[in-house]
């Protein structure tokens, strides 16, 4: 079980990254050429925040209740080992609040639009937060996994 959630885990990365270059393309060119704001801007940013959650949701799953190195690290080992571990530490700390942030930051970019008239100024607060989003995302990933998982 910890093996199909990890690939589905390490698989919808590219999804999520799909959905977040699409909301930033589109957040971007629309502030930068002053294009009018969009239902589809809306709701690309809507999918990238929706698919931020889906991935939160399983990295949750594999945290909490199927990584046995998480169990292993935080029952027998305790939280100095955790801290100890460059490894154990970017998984159980780094990666855990990265990634949090870039949740955040992603929904904000959905939300904040909504408080503002002006089309331009709608694209540059999704643009912003959406950059950010991105930014976490990309000091999140942990590169040294395979970039296409397998079983």
């Amino acid at each position: 079980m910890y093996g199909v959630f990890l690939f589905l885990h390490n698989f919808f990365r590219w999804v999520v990254l799909l959905l977040a270059v699409i909301a930033l393309y589109r957040a971007f060119s629309g502030w930068l050429q002053q294009k009018a704001w969009s239902e589809l801007d809306r709701k690309t940013g809507v999918f990238f925040g929706i698919a931020l959650d889906i991935q939160l949701l399983l990295g949750l799953i594999l945290y909490f209740v199927l990584s046995p190195f998480a169990l292993k690290a935080f029952m027998s080992q305790g939280m100095a080992f955790v801290m100890g571990s460059s490894e154990f530490r970017f998984y159980a700390v780094e990666h855990f609040l990265i990634m949090g942030m870039a949740v955040v930051f992603a929904h904000l970019g959905s939300i904040l639009p909504k408080k503002v008239q002006s089309a331009a100024a709608k694209h540059q607060r999704a643009a912003i937060f959406f950059g950010l989003a991105v930014l976490m995302i990309l000091l999140g990933i942990p590169w040294g996994r395979p970039l296409f998982p397998s079983f």
